[in-house]
């Protein structure tokens, strides 16, 4: 089975990709853009299965099948309205709601299997559905997070954050006050709850937040060491594989 990944947040795509190999399946690539996705199309075999977002960078992905005649099956990964998903279950395998569930994944996976024997294409009505996102709902992002202390429970609003981190299996958040917090999640499930134009995996220990960046310094083996307003425990750094990304991140 040949599968691509076409989603424009690349944590998104990247945690994704994850639980698609642990169901024992292989992408053969992940894109980002409308753009990206006709020049592949146009240069590449088909693939059986696209794991589709609608709205990416450069425009809505329906642009892509105005421009080619895709008969491969497609599963939504999408942040709209259940309305608006109700439509696309109608023609398509099936959707999937951000962020993504292990065992929905798993469903629509053997949803497609069951149609496979079939050989049934896939045939969108993509005028209708655009009807429905003529005002689409903006994906949201956590605000806030709350943080037991003591016996007591503490709202922390997502502007005081600093970076997240993780240390001795622990994830902790770091605020512009000088506090660690324990969170009771993985820095992997705060990939799809975190702004991604405010906060970046820089590395598999650290999210940042570009607001408390203060200084970046060019580091051993093509890293880069990041300096932060106020966190200075530990040193931060941009991993040699993420520089090109966060650099781009930055612009």
């Amino acid at each position: 089975m040949r599968i691509i990944i076409i989603e424009d947040e690349k944590p998104s795509a990247r945690r994704l990709h994850r639980m698609i190999e642990r169901l024992d399946l292989t992408v053969e690539t992940m894109l980002h853009s409308v753009e990206e996705a006709l020049d592949w199309f146009q240069n590449n075999q088909h693939p059986d299965l696209i794991f589709l977002d609608i709205q990416l960078s450069d425009g809505l992905s329906f642009e892509i099948f105005e421009h080619i005649d895709i008969k491969s099956a497609v599963i939504f990964t999408t942040a709209y309205d259940e309305y608006a998903l109700q439509a696309f279950k109608l023609n398509s395998i099936d959707y999937l709601l951000k962020p993504i569930d292990e065992d929905d994944l798993a469903k629509a996976v053997s949803k497609y299997k069951e149609r496979l024997p079939q050989q049934q294409a896939v045939t969108l009505d993509f005028n209708d559905i655009k009807k429905l996102l003529v005002n689409p709902i903006e994906r949201e992002y956590k605000k806030r997070f709350s943080v037991k202390v003591g016996q007591h429970l503490k709202l922390i609003n997502i502007d005081e954050i600093e970076c997240f981190y993780s240390e001795n299996k622990g994830t902790y958040a770091y605020t512009v006050e000088g506090r660690n917090y324990l969170l009771d999640l993985t820095l992997e499930q705060l990939e799809d709850e975190l702004e991604p134009q405010t906060f970046f995996r820089i590395s598999r220990k650290f999210f940042v937040n570009i607001n408390a960046i203060k200084d970046m310094i060019s580091y051993t083996n093509s890293r880069l060491q990041v300096k932060l307003n106020n966190y200075n425990e530990q040193e931060v750094i941009v991993a040699r594989e993420r520089v090109k990304d966060f650099k781009l991140w930055l612009e």
